[in-house]
């Protein structure tokens, strides 16, 4: 297949774009920035988003479309700004990304787009699957629905996947780099109360469960991309300092939490159990399902 990426170069789509390849695939990836980037065996880069781009004329002939593109959640604290560029992040590409499949000659099969579990909202108690399907009124809840409101508007006769991501783990960047330091000098604790739900997923394993995705014709609208092991942030915690043969007793309070990151402390004090119900239902093999695996083969 002749796959095109946006954000290609991203956690995710690093590991996909070599996934891609070692399957004999062939991966365009758009890019603001095409003269820094090398082309190499299986991959070329294409400029988009710029005001002289017209990736369109170069991607005639595509089977899929996949976009991973937006501003990290965790990129700055949430101010009214923050919060307007995370949307306006994920609404500006989905919308192009849309826009290019519409005037391409040869619409391709597929487009998976990304997107998030915060649709759910969050619940110290409930297990969530795709067949959930109220939104939190909240703020996450709120870009997700915007976004894949975005992705529907693909042309009709393109099958369009939701790719709503758990926690990426991956020893390159992340939430589990950030969480790593104090880990490594003995101080790592719980965080808040260490009750709230983690759904996770080794970043290999995020992307391989795009793959299949795009192989499998049956896999349409939202897919939870996430281990089917989700953990609470103490069994997390513990599993992390277990793997780096570190101690694990410094907890550090919701309230201090609350202080140092205001609203965005929600990605930490608060979460939700999400099952992958639709990958396992149709026979999607994880290779990292059990929590200490994946961080020993990361991290370990």
């Amino acid at each position: 297949m002749k796959v095109a990426i946006a954000g290609g170069t991203g956690l995710i789509g690093t590991s996909l774009t070599k996934q891609l390849i070692n399957k004999g695939h062939e991966v365009l990836i758009l890019t603001r920035n095409p003269a820094d980037k090398k082309s190499g065996e299986g991959v070329s880069y294409i400029e988009w988003l710029t005001p002289q781009s017209a990736p369109e004329k170069e991607l005639e002939g595509i089977d899929a479309f996949i976009n991973l593109a937006g501003e990290s959640l965790n990129s700055g604290r949430w101010t009214d700004q923050k919060k307007q560029e995370i949307l306006d992040s994920r609404i500006d590409v989905t919308r192009e990304s849309v826009r290019i499949l519409h005037v391409l000659e040869k619409t391709p099969q597929v487009l998976i787009n990304g997107s998030a579990v915060g649709f759910y909202g969050t619940s110290f108690e409930k297990a969530f699957t795709e067949a959930d399907t109220t939104p939190a009124e909240d703020f996450l809840g709120d870009v997700v629905v915007q976004w894949e409101e975005e992705a529907d508007k693909a042309p009709k006769n393109v099958r369009v996947v939701k790719s709503r991501f758990g926690v990426i783990l991956s020893g390159e960047d992340g939430a589990l780099k950030k969480m790593l330091p104090p880990f490594k000098m003995g101080i790592g604790g719980k965080l808040g109360t260490g009750e709230q739900w983690m759904s996770w997923i080794h970043v290999d394993d995020a992307a391989k469960a795009l793959i299949y995705c795009l192989e499998h014709d049956d896999m349409e609208g939202p897919v939870n991309v996430t281990s089917p092991t989700p953990e609470r942030m103490k069994v997390f915690g513990r599993t992390l300092a277990d793997v780096l043969n570190r101690p694990f007793w410094a907890p550090v309070p919701s309230n201090v939490l609350k202080a140092a990151l205001g609203e965005m402390s929600v990605l930490i004090l608060e979460g939700q159990q999400v099952v992958p119900q639709k990958l396992l239902d149709h026979g999607f093999e994880f290779k990292y399902p059990n929590l200490y695996e994946a961080l020993y083969e990361l991290v370990g």
